[in-house]
């Protein structure tokens, strides 16, 4: 059996298009198609109790590597390769829970 190379319930800490950090709990990290893809809930509306539009909604980004080999997490762009990664988690968890 391969280690989990994350240890889940892991916060990191992102800095947004606006420069403001945000805390997520990584819940999940998948591999499909040869990528893989890390699942993150916003912690932030626990710590302000402020509801924002994208408080509480799980992200998915990406695992790539920048030009110094450093693994980075960027946006998913391709619309369609977005719904492939959310419907494969989705089924993921739908098959935890039975």
């Amino acid at each position: 059996m391969p280690e989990q190379e994350l240890e889940l319930e892991e916060v990191i800490t992102l800095v947004d298009e606006d420069g403001q950090e945000r805390d997520f709990e990584v819940i999940d990290i998948i591999h499909l198609d040869g990528s893989k893809y890390a699942i993150l809930l916003p912690l932030q509306e626990v710590d302000t109790g402020a509801a924002d539009d994208d408080d509480g909604e799980a992200i998915i980004l990406k695992f790539e590597t920048d030009e110094d080999g450093n693994e980075i997490l960027v946006d998913i762009e391709d619309d369609e390769e977005w719904e492939k990664v959310a419907d494969y988690w989705e089924e993921m968890v739908a098959g935890e829970d039975s």
